[in-house]
């Protein structure tokens, strides 16, 4: 819970400021223009992932580690060798999108008008890079307060330099609205990087490969299942723009802004303290198992009240969002937000994989989700619009509850506590009362309901984490203090 509270007010922070870029792209360029910008982001996102080897997240490690040997000729050495690691591989993105540009426009769009535009956008994957290359040095020498000023700083930057250019431009204010907001948290980053003393040191060419196989190799296990989800992601919206067009992609990135932005900030803000104490414990599976079930318990206890808040009133909150034009999107909402339940629950255990270093074990276990993903994805479109997407999360996220469970207990001996199965069958059936009450009664019945059951849901959830935490003492302390 503490960890949840410290990271997730940053979370909350950016989630603010995606909202409202959400709303300005919403209000001045539509679904259509929503449906431009996701596929021109998801197709250099995944050049990105291509051409990173998954820095951001391997070198945290081994920056951490020379940090806490306090030599500062060992932390120069390996932080300068990161830095040319990052250039390499930044340049690198650059050069394949400026080369596969003209491709990139046909296979996302369907012609080459956007040619020009992959060509600019490359820059943009070096300045992310480079960005990327500055926080991973404030994360890996632990100066996490430069860390979320950077983060802060740059998106509240970045949102003042995209809005006029979308009011004035329309979709032509995109790519230097992705281009300048690149710009802009590089700058930033670098700003707060400069804060943070390492020695100037130079070093062969055999020490840069030396010190950097170890993060590419690490990396690249990383980078290979982001990939993975993010090449799923890209085929669906390339099929739902070819079967039902580009504002229908608006609305399909759009609802899932919601869900996995804006609802599933939760795991991200606890992600953070949450993999280091698997990891801690990773040799014991008894310890592991309890760790995973407290985690998976205050996931629920905490997600619960917030998605039954989204089915109830999911149609005023897509209009705050955005704008009328995406209440189409509901539909979609309302199934996903019972998958949340599902995915509260797979989340916690797939960690066990990474924490126990069974690379091929997480390997395969998402090779294998994001196979049968994509496949309901476009079934469900197919039949259903994004209604059937809607229904595919929920299935999806079933059936990875049931695979990373049946992996858990055969290879770590995993089971779920008595205590969170209870949480679960009690938030669930009050989510699915919700679900069932927009479905079958009209307003303001649906409010009356809606707010009877979001009550109970929250009063459950406060009780629990009471039990385990002594919530009410610590909050009366704290309004004491």
């Amino acid at each position: 819970m503490k960890a949840t509270s410290l990271f997730g007010g940053v979370q909350v922070f950016n989630i603010i400021i995606s909202i409202v870029r959400s709303k300005i792209v919403a209000v001045f360029l539509g679904p259509a223009g929503m449906g431009v910008m996701g596929l021109l982001t998801s197709t250099t996102g995944i050049i990105s992932s291509l051409t990173n080897f998954g820095l951001g997240t391997s070198a945290v490690k081994n920056i951490a580690e020379a940090s806490g040997t306090a030599d500062q000729n060992r932390i120069a050495t390996v932080v300068t060798a990161f830095r040319r690691m990052v250039w390499f591989t930044g340049l690198l993105g650059l050069i394949v999108t400026l080369i596969l540009s003209p491709w990139l426009s046909q296979l996302t769009f369907g012609n080459k008008k956007y040619t020009l535009a992959f060509i600019w956008l490359s820059v943009s994957l070096l300045f992310n890079q480079l960005c990327s290359g500055q926080m991973v040095l404030l994360q890996g020498m632990r100066k996490l307060k430069y860390l979320a000023k950077a983060d802060v700083v740059g998106n509240s930057i970045g949102l003042l330099i995209t809005l006029p250019l979308y009011y004035f431009f329309g979709i032509d204010g995109i790519v230097p609205g992705i281009i300048g907001t690149s710009v802009i948290s590089l700058f930033v980053a670098l700003y707060f990087s400069r804060k943070v003393q390492v020695t100037n040191i130079a070093i062969s060419h055999s020490q840069t490969i030396l010190e950097g196989k170890g993060m590419l190799k690490m990396g690249l296990m990383i980078s290979l299942s982001g990939l993975l989800s993010l090449g799923a992601a890209y085929i669906v919206r390339i099929f739902i723009s070819r079967t039902g067009g580009v504002e229908q992609v608006g609305l399909y990135s759009a609802g899932f802004a919601i869900i996995n932005t804006y609802v599933g900030m939760i795991f991200s803000a606890m992600a953070t303290d949450y993999y280091p104490r698997l990891s801690a414990v990773s040799y014991d599976n008894n310890l592991s198992k309890q760790i995973v079930n407290h985690q998976a318990e205050i996931a629920l206890l905490i997600l619960a009240p917030i998605l039954i808040i989204f089915l109830v009133f999911i149609n005023w909150a897509v209009i705050l969002l955005y704008s009328k034009q995406f209440l189409g999107v509901s539909d979609m909402i309302y199934w996903a937000a019972l998958g949340m339940f599902f995915k509260a629950a797979s989340w916690p255990i797939g960690y066990i994989f990474l924490a126990k270093s069974k690379g091929k074990i997480f390997m395969w276990s998402e090779l294998a989700a994001n196979t049968y993903t994509l496949i309901f994805n476009i079934i469900g479109y197919y039949y259903w619009g994004l209604t059937g997407i809607g229904i595919s999360f929920l299935l999806s996220y079933v059936l990875i509850l049931l695979q990373v469970f049946y992996i858990g207990k055969i290879k770590f001996e995993f089971s779920f506590y008595s205590s969170f199965i209870n949480i679960f069958i009690y938030q669930f059936s009050l989510a699915l009362a919700g679900f069932f009450t927009l479905k079958f009664l009209t307003q303001p019945y649906t409010y009356l309901l809606g707010l009877l059951l979001i009550s109970i849901s929250t009063w459950y959830s406060v009780k629990e984490l009471n039990k385990r935490l002594g919530l009410l003492t610590i909050l009366k302390n704290y309004r004491k203090k």
